[in-house]
C-alpha cells in the first residue's frame, strides 16, 4: 500500500501538471499544500503587517488634504513649460503597486482615480497630450509611467488600462514619417526629448522655464557656450538664449542611453497581451546599444546622430550628450538606462548576455577607480578632461546587475563597490526612489544583519509616521507649493515590504520594471496580493532558489496563499520542501506557481528551488489560464 503522505503529494503533483488545474473561471478545485507549523509569531511578521494594515489610513490622509473630489491636486491653474507631469504621477506612483502587494481593495480605485486626475489636470496646464507626456526625457518619462505599470500588476483585466499600454507602446514604433519616435532601419529614439506629439527636437525658452533653476545647480552642460561661464547663467535670460541655442544643435538630434527606459513601456504592452512584436523590439533596441559599445571600445557612447553615427552632432566626441557622461549627472543615467534595459531584455528572453550591457558601463569606470580612505572611489563624469568627479557608487547599481544575474563574480564585484560598513548596519535613508538601503539589505542576504527585517520595516514605518507629522503641520499656500510638493509627503513607504516580502531590491526609480524573486496572491478573494493576517520573508537568495517563510497571524483560521516565481511568472518553481519541522515535506510542482495552506498560528519555513527566467513574463493571474480575460467594465 502507498504511504498516505506520498498519495497526497502525488495527487498535488497531478493537479499541478496538469492543465485543468488552473481554469479560467474558477479555482476552486485547485488543491493546497498543506503546512501545519503553530508558533508565535516572530517580530518581523508583526511589523510587516501592522505596516501593511497602517499604510491606508496614511494614505487617506494625505489624498484628502491635497486632492479634489476628482482626484486633481489642489494646486495653481497654470503650469507653463514641458516639465511637471511626471512629478504630479509620482506623488501617488507606489499606489497601484501597495494595492497589489495585498493593501485595502479601496486603493486599487483610489489609484485609478488620482492617475486620471493628474493625467485630466496636465492635460490641462499643457504637458500631456492624448493622454502620454507630449515629449519629455525617459529619465522622467520613466518616474511618470511607473505610476501607469503598475496597473499591470494590480489588475490586468481593466479593458481601459489596457488600451492605453497598447496605445502608448505604438507611439513607439516607425510610422513611416518624419513625426515619428523610432526609427526601426537605424534602431534609434530619434531625440532625447520625445512623446505623444514625437521627437522634440527644437526647444523653445518656454518649454525650459520651470526646469532652468533647478538645472542651474549642476555643471554647465558645455564649456564653451559663448558668453556662458557658470551653471548660473541659467537663470539669466540673455545668457539662456545661448544655452538653448547650444542644446538644440548639439543634443536634441539623435538617440542617447537614456531611451533605454522605453523598454519597460514596451515589455508593458508585451505583459499585457503576449505579443511577439513588443519582445522584439525591446531585444532589437537593446541590442542596437550593445553594439554601440562594441564600436566605440568597449563604452557607451552617450550620442548618436539621426544617422545612427555616434558623436554626428557633437564633433565626434562620444560623449556630450543629453543626460550623458558630462551633463547633468553623469554615470548614474547610464547606469539605470542600461540595467533598465538589459533588466527588460533577459526577462522576456531568458538570455542573460543582456547584462553585458550595464556591465560595459561599470567595468569601465571601475579601469579608473582609485582608493581613498579605505574606499572606492569611481569616476561619474567624462569630458575633454578626461575622466573625474570620483565618489563611491551608489549600491543600487551593481546590486540590480548580481540580482538579475546571481553571478558568483557579480556578488563578489558588489561586495568589492559597496562600502563594507554599510553592509553591516542600517542608517536609514529615504531616497526619492526608496533604493537608498540596498547594501544594508545586501549585507542581511550575506548574513551579516540578521536584525535588518526589524530595522527596515520599523525604520519605515517610522518614515510614513515623520510624513504624516509634516503633512500635519503643513500650512503652505498651493499657488507656492513647489510641483515636487506632494512626492516628498507620500507616507506610502514600500522599501521594507518589498525587500522582506519579495525578496528583492526596490525597482529601479527612473522606469525600472519591479523584478522579484516571488510574488503573492489571495486565491479566495481572487485578488493580488498576500491575503489579510500574513505575513511572508525571504531570508536566502541563491542561483537554486529561495528560504521564504511564510506566517499566518490569525489564531483561529486558515490561510490559503498563491506564491508565484517571479513578478511576472517568470521563474519556474521545481520543489518546494519543509525541513524546519518533522514530518518533512518534498512537493515536486515543476510550475510557475503553487498554493500554500497554512495553518491558524503557524510559522512555515520553506526551500523553493527555482529555475529563473524559463517562462514568459505576464500579468495574468493564476486563474485566468494563458489568456488575460478583459473586464468591459470600467471602474467608477
Amino acid at each position: 500500500m502507498m504511504n498516505p503522505f506520498l498519495s497526497i503529494c502525488l495527487c498535488f503533483i497531478l493537479l499541478l501538471v496538469s492543465p485543468a488545474v488552473f481554469p479560467q473561471s474558477d479555482t476552486t478545485i485547485l488543491k493546497s499544500v498543506p503546512y501545519h507549523a503553530p508558533a508565535p509569531p516572530p517580530e518581523w511578521a508583526l511589523l510587516q503587517r501592522q505596516l501593511m494594515d497602517a499604510l491606508y489610513p496614511a494614505a487617506m490622509e494625505f489624498v484628502e488634504k491635497y486632492t479634489n473630489p476628482d482626484g486633481t491636486l489642489i494646486w495653481r491653474d497654470e503650469w507653463p513649460g514641458m516639465d511637471g507631469s511626471d512629478d504630479g504621477y509620482e506623488s501617488f506612483y507606489n499606489f497601484p503597486l501597495y494595492y497589489a502587494l495585498g493593501g485595502p481593495v479601496e486603493m486599487d480605485k483610489l489609484s485609478r482615480k488620482l492617475w486620471e486626475g493628474v493625467t485630466r489636470q496636465f492635460t490641462e496646464y499643457g504637458q500631456i497630450v492624448d493622454e502620454f507626456d507630449a515629449g519629455y526625457d525617459w529619465m522622467h518619462h520613466g518616474e511618470a509611467y511607473t505610476n501607469f505599470y503598475f496597473f499591470g500588476l494590480a489588475d490586468p483585466t481593466d479593458k481601459k488600462m489596457r488600451e492605453r499600454a497598447l496605445k502608448f507602446a505604438a507611439m513607439y514604433f516607425d510610422d513611416g514619417t518624419k513625426n515619428s519616435n523610432f526609427d526601426s532601419n537605424l534602431k534609434i529614439i530619434r531625440s532625447p526629448l520625445n512623446g505623444s506629439l514625437g521627437p522634440r527636437m527644437d526647444n523653445t525658452a518656454e518649454d525650459w522655464v520651470t526646469h532652468r533653476p533647478i538645472l542651474s545647480n549642476y555643471p554647465l552642460p558645455y564649456e564653451d557656450i559663448p558668453h556662458v561661464t557658470s551653471g548660473k547663467d541659467w537663470n539669466n535670460d540673455e545668457k539662456f538664449a545661448y544655452i538653448l541655442e547650444a542644446l538644440n544643435e548639439r543634443m536634441m538630434k539623435g538617440d542617447v542611453p537614456l531611451n533605454l527606459a522605453a523598454t519597460s513601456l514596451m515589455l508593458n504592452a508585451f505583459m499585457y497581451t503576449g505579443d511577439e512584436k513588443y519582445k522584439e523590439w525591446v531585444l532589437d533596441y537593446v541590442a542596437s546599444w550593445m553594439e554601440r559599445v562594441d564600436e566605440n571600445g568597449g563604452i557607451i557612447p552617450d550620442n548618436v546622430g539621426l544617422s545612427g553615427k555616434i558623436g554626428e552632432h557633437m564633433k565626434g566626441n562620444w560623449w556630450g550628450g543629453y543626460y550623458g557622461w558630462k551633463w547633468p549627472h553623469g554615470v548614474r543615467n547610464k547606469l539605470e538606462a542600461t540595467t533598465i534595459g538589459a533588466s527588460n531584455a533577459y526577462l522576456v528572453s531568458g538570455d542573460d548576455r543582456y547584462l553585458a550591457l550595464p556591465n560595459s558601463v561599470i567595468e569601465a569606470i571601475s579601469r579608473e577607480a582609485k582608493v581613498e580612505n579605505g574606499k572606492k572611489l569611481l569616476p561619474h563624469r567624462y569630458d575633454h578632461r578626461g575622466w573625474y568627479d570620483f565618489r563611491p557608487l551608489q549600491a543600487m547599481y551593481p546590486t540590480h546587475i548580481w540580482y538579475m544575474s546571481r553571478k558568483k563574480e557579480d556578488w563578489e564585484r558588489v561586495q568589492e563597490l559597496l562600502d563594507p560598513e554599510e553592509m553591516k548596519q542600517l542608517t536609514y535613508v529615504k531616497g526619492k526612489g526608496e533604493d537608498r538601503n540596498t547594501a544594508t539589505w545586501m549585507g542581511y542576504i550575506d548574513g551579516k544583519v540578521p536584525t535588518y527585517p526589524v530595522d527596515i520595516l520599523k525604520a519605515t514605518y517610522r518614515e510614513m509616521q515623520n510624513r504624516l507629522e509634516k503633512i500635519r503641520n503643513d500650512t503652505s499656500i498651493p499657488d507656492h507649493q513647489d510641483v515636487h510638493h506632494w512626492l516628498n509627503l507620500n507616507p506610502v513607504i514600500l522599501e521594507g515590504i518589498v525587500q522582506t516580502m519579495l525578496g528583492a531590491p526596490n525597482h529601479i526609480y527612473h522606469g525600472g520594471l519591479l523584478h522579484t524573486s516571488v510574488r503573492y496572491f489571495d486565491p479566495e478573494s481572487e485578488r493580488s496580493g498576500i491575503p489579510s493576517n500574513m505575513s511572508a520573508l525571504v531570508e536566502q537568495i541563491t542561483e537554486a532558489g529561495i528560504s521564504l517563510t511564510l506566517v499566518n497571524l490569525h489564531p483561529t483560521e486558515t490561510r490559503k496563499v498563491i506564491v508565484q516565481g517571479g513578478m511576472f511568472g517568470e521563474h519556474q518553481i521545481k520543489r518546494v520542501n519543509q525541513i524546519e519541522k518533522y514530518p518533512y515535506q518534498f512537493d515536486t510542482v515543476n510550475h510557475k506557481f503553487f498554493q500554500a495552506e497554512i495553518s491558524p498560528g503557524s510559522v512555515v519555513k520553506l526551500e523553493i528551488e527555482m529555475s529563473r527566467f524559463k517562462n514568459p513574463p505576464s500579468y495574468a493571474f493564476p486563474w485566468h489560464g494563458e489568456e488575460i480575460p478583459i473586464n468591459e467594465k470600467e471602474y467608477e
